[in-house]
């Protein structure tokens, strides 16, 4: 008779120490969202003002922290639920890397250092950050937990960095912006959605709760529907922009990230986590780079 092969042995990756653990608790590649707030210097053309640019990066320092310390009081509270996911059990605070207490501290002192920075830019700098932690509260202890608002909930608070980004640099942004910011964050929203649809059900991975109230099908019509409404509002912000319809020659490029990104999430069922996207698919970065550096020749000369 034939021994039974052996089990494999799953190696597992070597703990870390508690100060890379804390940091990488504060989930570093998710401050690329808060990359947002230079959209008001930039589409209001100051970029030549220096002034504005220390608020500017001060109001984006200031977020980093808050969105940080929001992902601790939420890897808290999920952690038993991470601990069951493919990808989310290496996070530090299930993994037992970091203690919830720590967490918890952790995530204070980083909302004192968040308040502290936006105090001397105003107070409506001040107004726009207690809303988003208040949102983003609300989406940890609730609104996640519902089909549909969740999704809404985080292109919500993308609209609000967006907003807090001009009001920290004392500028007046287009509605059209936030128009378009919302849409692309409901976009990006939509396909983490599916990309969890896909991981759960090829693997048979125990999903968030919400996830059962979507549906592949349902999904990918939002998708659809929300991608064609981008690319119009863009179109619509450059045909009407004040200072320079030369913008319209922007278009392609906002059209081939879309197409882009829809193009991975149905081949390569990619878009459950949509910074690693953006950061590691070339033609993306290629993309967005282009459309940086024609947008801002434009804003700047016209």
């Amino acid at each position: 008779m034939s021994r039974p092969e052996p089990a494999a042995v799953v190696e597992l990756p070597r703990r870390r120490g508690p100060a890379t653990a804390a940091f990488v608790a504060l989930r570093p590649r998710q401050w690329t969202k808060n990359l947002l707030l230079f959209a008001g210097i930039v589409f209001a053309a100051k970029v030549g003002d220096a002034s504005r640019w220390l608020d500017a990066v001060t109001a984006f320092v200031a977020y980093c922290a808050a969105t940080s310390a929001a992902y601790l009081v939420n890897d808290v509270r999920d952690a038993s639920h991470d601990r069951t996911h493919p990808v989310k059990r290496a996070r530090p605070i299930a993994r037992g890397e970091l203690a919830p207490r720590t967490a918890y501290i952790l995530a204070a002192m980083l909302l004192v250092v968040a308040l502290a920075l936006v105090v001397p830019l105003g107070w409506p700098s001040v107004v726009f950050l207690a809303a988003f932690l208040l949102l983003q509260a609300a989406y940890t202890l609730q609104l996640k937990h519902i089909v549909l608002i969740d999704v809404m909930t985080i292109s919500g608070l993308f609209v609000l960095r967006a907003a807090a980004g001009a009001a920290g640099v004392h500028v007046r942004i287009s509605p059209w912006l936030l128009l378009c910011t919302a849409l692309l964050a409901l976009f990006l929203a939509l396909a983490k959605r599916r990309g969890e649809l896909v991981l759960v059900g090829a693997d048979a991975t125990p999903g968030r709760p919400v996830l059962e109230g979507y549906s592949l099908a349902l999904v990918d019509q939002l998708v659809s529907v929300v991608a064609a409404s981008t690319v119009i509002a863009y179109s619509l912000y450059t045909f009407t922009a004040r200072d320079s319809k030369a913008l319209m020659v922007t278009i392609p490029f906002v059209v081939f990230g879309v197409f882009r990104y829809l193009l991975l999430i149905h081949r390569q069922n990619l878009g459950e986590e949509p910074e690693e996207v953006l950061l590691r698919d070339v033609p993306i970065l290629v993309c967005l780079a282009a459309w940086a550096v024609c947008a801002g020749v434009l804003l700047l000369v016209t």
